[in-house]
């Protein structure tokens, strides 16, 4: 069943600042007679409040995780379609292989959540290529630092293995420096306070793509890519299941989505930790004072480490704090290779597999004592 568009309640304006300036852990919106019918996003006034307010204390994680390793990572795509997951809001972590996602599932609004304040940096530079590039071909030259196109248009529907083909054979932009202080301006518009070491660091990362191009792979600090991490292009050119290109760049229409719904504030990025005090039911709240629920919540193989670090029965509680339904499904991706396992739903060639869930389903076995080990997490769920 295809979930419905909800009409969300909302905040008036006045209250929502007030409610955002507010002391952290508080909900956001709580003033008295604070609802009204403005839209589902925060207008560009709210934007970065709505992130100060959602966010937590940053942590560490041992890479800049400026892509995925999950090479699995589309395949989810396949039960998404099957379950007809549509809607709603979606909850994820990571980098970009969240548009992906959010691109099948077509949300009203997405949240995407981090320990890494880098990340949230990251989430603002690609917002910044949406804006400024009208097509895929544009955005990819922004990305990875290369001219944009002479004829943009005739690039406009050149299938995604030509796009990525032109910027391997394209050499850098000399004059990219220029065009990413003007990005960086851009950044800097969004509100949320910009540090001259946060501008180094995203200086770094975009170096990192227009150095690699699309032979990029994800790296862990201190440690060379492990030789079976995929490269950027790998993961940019995967499929489903069924053998459907998925990516968000794989033609203009999941881009075009995802470009509108960066443009109406609809991709907030939030720092916090997944069994973290607040950024979680922070989010929560926000969703159910609009009577949006939940219809994805991407959350990669976190589970491994908040099992390793005692502290998955507060992410189970966090998952149960945000509005779900019957259709509200957990991806989770777990790394079979690493952990030495056969999965059934493993596939030949592929170091991850990725499971999709209903989170009421796993939050229930959870506090039933189901899962006595990680190995009982990565086992529910179907690929």
């Amino acid at each position: 069943m295809t979930r419905r568009t909800r009409l969300p309640l909302l905040l008036l304006a006045a209250a929502w600042v007030a409610a955002c300036s507010g002391p952290a852990g508080s909900a956001p919106g709580s003033a008295a007679g604070a609802r009204a019918s403005l839209s589902s996003t925060p207008p560009d006034s709210l934007f970065a409040p709505l992130v100060a307010e959602l966010s937590e204390a940053p942590g560490f994680f041992d890479t800049d995780n400026l892509i995925s390793n999950e090479s699995s990572y589309l395949h989810a795509v396949s039960a998404l379609s099957r379950r007809g997951v549509q809607g709603g809001a979606y909850v994820g972590v990571g980098p970009d292989q969240n548009f992906s996602y959010i691109a099948a599932v077509r949300p009203e609004v997405a949240f995407i959540v981090d320990i890494r304040r880098d990340n949230l940096l990251l989430l603002l530079l690609f917002r910044a290529f949406f804006e400024e590039a009208d097509t895929r071909a544009e955005y990819l030259s922004l990305l990875f630092g290369r001219p944009l196109p002479m004829d943009r248009e005739a690039w406009r529907d050149r299938d995604l293995q030509t796009l990525l083909d032109r910027v391997e054979d394209t050499a850098a932009d000399p004059d990219r420096g220029a065009t990413r202080e003007r990005l960086f301006r851009r950044v800097e518009s969004y509100g949320i306070p910009i540090l001259p070491e946060d501008l180094a660091t995203l200086t770094r990362f975009h170096e990192e793509f227009v150095a690699r191009g699309p032979r990029l792979r994800y790296t862990t600090l201190g440690r060379p890519p492990a030789p079976w991490y995929p490269t950027y292009r790998e993961l940019l050119l995967e499929t489903d299941l069924e053998g459907n290109p998925s990516s968000y760049l794989v033609s203009e229409d999941p881009y075009h989505f995802l470009r509108e719904l960066q443009a109406r504030n609809g991709i907030i990025p939030a720092v916090g930790d997944l069994a973290g005090p607040h950024a979680i039911p922070a989010i929560g709240r926000y969703l159910g004072e609009r009577g949006i629920p939940i219809s994805a919540y991407y959350v990669s193989n976190v589970e491994f480490y908040l099992w390793r670090g005692g502290s998955f029965s507060r992410f189970v509680e966090n998952v149960a704090s945000l509005p779900l339904d019957d259709e509200s499904v957990l991806i989770r991706s777990a790394f079979v290779r690493t952990l030495g396992i056969r999965h059934p739903r493993g596939l030949p060639g592929y170091a991850s597999v990725q499971l999709v869930q209903p989170a009421a389903e796993f939050v229930r076995s959870a506090r039933g004592g189901a899962y006595r080990s990680y190995l009982d997490v990565v086992a529910a769920g179907e690929g």
